[in-house]
């Protein structure tokens, strides 16, 4: 089976700096550094579901009561990585971490799309991530189908039950292309849901409005939309990351980012006799060492060890507040991986 797994959405054979005119691309790998686009392998779209479903397959059973045992089929939606080169680099990086080894979380799929890469340069970069959501939109409906399709199968023979959860890890500018794609798929599949599309959604250093999830907000559509397709979604965040401090001073006339401050609510005010429970948020501050400037804050979570180890008991589905009490508090670190 591949050992790396991506959905592009790039012009020029997938490594344009445009989205690709004719829709995702679907591409496999077994051979470093995945940087170079002839060390992939360009599959058709049902081919590498065919593929996915046969590596899912073989993933170890779990009885229900083992959930946290259980492994995933983890989509990574990068952020302000405008080049191949950097989002694959990024992508074969954090599959060494959390993807690889005795410790394997499962398989990770990278969808790849072409952010312009500018924090500056602010519009062109939401009018691409506008434009790959469409795309992500298809992908997202498709997952849809086949777990409801696998749910009923399940029902009906208890031996077909599928061996992996499905999460999802978006950084940065990646979170408006998860936001707008989520949105679109839950208005597309509006009906009542057998089953949650995604199990875990962690949104890092997520440059969307930090009131997403709060009733009344401009883009509360989208942010109930993200919770009822999700069991829970965790927001990493720092107020020290100056990438997303310009980025809400300069484009969202003071609206902060959920990657910057957190949620101004806890839990957030979806409905007020009904709080939304299934969001959080963890200050990851505490977590990187004071000599770690500003800007590197917003990329320092898949480097820094302690932020990495909260990521995989996040996608586990250790409960919060066993994490609280493991030292996941905000503003400060957790000493048991010091």
């Amino acid at each position: 089976m591949p050992k790396y797994w991506m959905i592009n959405d790039r012009s020029n054979g997938g490594v344009g700096p445009d989205p690709n005119p004719d829709g995702v691309t679907f591409w496999v790998s077994d051979k470093q550094p995945l940087t170079e686009i002839n060390n992939w392998r360009k599959v058709t779209a049902a081919n590498f579901e065919k593929l996915l479903v046969a590596a899912a397959d073989k993933f170890p059973a779990h009885d229900p009561a083992e959930n946290e045992k259980q492994s995933h089929v983890t989509i990574l939606v990068h952020g302000f990585n405008n080049k191949f080169t950097s989002a694959s680099k990024f992508y074969q990086d954090l599959c060494g971490r959390l993807f690889d080894g005795p410790d394997s979380l499962g398989l990770c799929i990278l969808y790849d799309w072409p952010s312009r890469g500018s924090i500056l340069g602010y519009e062109p970069d939401r009018s691409h991530a506008r434009i790959c959501a469409q795309d992500l939109t298809d992908v997202l409906s498709a997952l849809f189908d086949w777990l409801v399709a696998k749910q009923q199968a399940t029902i009906d023979n208890p031996a077909k039950a599928c061996k992996a959860k499905v999460s999802l890890i978006a950084h940065s500018m990646g979170n408006y292309v998860v936001q707008k794609a989520m949105a679109a798929a839950w208005t597309r599949k509006n009906q009542p849901l057998l089953v949650s599309l995604i199990n875990q959604l962690v949104m890092v250093a997520a440059d969307v409005d930090s009131d997403l999830f709060d009733e009344a907000a401009p883009d509360n559509n989208d942010g109930n939309a993200i919770a009822n397709l999700t069991y829970r979604i965790t927001a990493l965040y720092s107020g020290r990351d100056s990438v997303l401090g310009a980025s809400a001073g300069l484009k969202h006339f003071g609206m902060r980012r959920l990657g910057r401050s957190g949620l101004p609510n806890h839990p957030p005010l979806a409905d007020a006799s009904s709080p939304t429970d299934n969001v959080w948020d963890v200050d990851c501050s505490g977590f990187f060492s004071p000599d770690v400037a500003g800007a590197g804050i917003h990329g320092a979570y898949f480097v820094n060890d302690d932020t990495i180890n909260l990521m995989r008991h996040v996608l586990r589905g250790l409960d919060r507040d066993v994490l609280d009490t493991l030292g996941y508090t905000k503003g400060t670190a957790w000493p048991g991986t010091r």
